[in-house]
């Protein structure tokens, strides 16, 4: 079974996205972008789910270090936000980003994302 690291600080979408997955994945979570830099390098997960509202460092930051680390640099990364703003996908990319969805997931396109990225 492939393996997916979620770096969520919300317990709901925590739980959304556990549900999701828990029978298809092995699941790995962070609830902070620091535990996300952390648990990428000690699991190298198949596939990242990446908040970008993160406390202790954001999203955006926590993909710089993963994608900065030459271990880790391979692994893509979804980025997931509730604070879609015009021009946020380009700077998701920019950050290290492989894709971008927005917060309520959409289960459809998550899941052809997930087969995307993992085939």
């Amino acid at each position: 079974m492939k393996t997916i690291l979620i770096v969520e600080d919300v317990e709901l979408n925590r739980d959304l996205l556990t549900q999701l997955l828990e029978d298809d994945y092995v699941l790995v979570i962070a609830v902070d972008g620091e535990a996300g830099v952390a648990m990428a390098a000690s699991n190298t997960p198949d596939l990242i789910l990446m908040d970008l509202s993160l406390p202790v460092i954001d999203g955006w930051e926590a993909t710089r270090r993963i994608k900065a680390n030459p271990a880790t640099a391979g692994i893509p990364i979804i980025a997931i936000t509730a604070n879609a703003m015009s021009g946020d996908e380009d700077k998701a990319k920019a950050a290290g980003c492989d894709d971008f969805m927005t917060k309520p997931v959409d289960e459809d396109l998550l899941f052809a994302k997930l087969h995307h990225w993992l085939a």
